[in-house]
């Protein structure tokens, strides 16, 4: 059995107030999603069912997703809403639509909050985002 390597921050609380970046891959980076649209759109809205969850910002590309996500006094961790959406699309669609774990990036000040809008904005079919570009003093 293939092991999953842990790649959350070891002593950071995900249920903090703030904004997440994450990208969520289809499974095998398959290109399904286009098809899945409206679907995968409505299981993103709905967790703004959540108390205390805003999504701030989303895109959908053909073989992953882009979400900022504010939690603001939630009680759930940013790990149980990404499992609450892979759950739910997949169980719409009716396959496991999504591949195990999922890219974070804890936001961390305004700057970094508006260029990530816009590389999600203008940029999606990037394969690679280089996080440290966001606080670098030119950025600023």
């Amino acid at each position: 059995m293939k092991h999953i390597k842990n790649i959350r921050l070891g002593n950071y609380d995900y249920s903090q107030n703030g904004y997440y970046y994450v990208t969520i891959c289809s499974r095998l980076k398959q290109p399904v999603l286009e098809s899945k649209r409206t679907i995968v759109e409505e299981c993103i809205k709905s967790l703004e069912e959540i108390k205390g969850l805003t999504i701030d910002y989303y895109v959908i590309m053909s073989n992953h997703v882009h979400i900022i996500i504010q939690l603001q006094n939630c009680s759930f961790k940013l790990g149980e809403v990404v499992r609450r959406l892979k759950a739910t699309a997949s169980k719409k669609v009716g396959t496991k639509l999504w591949q195990p774990n999922y890219y974070e990036h804890v936001i961390r000040n305004e700057g970094a909050l508006n260029k990530i809008r816009q590389y999600i904005t203008n940029n999606p079919e990037a394969e690679k985002i280089k996080v440290e570009e966001f606080y670098s003093e030119k950025s600023r």
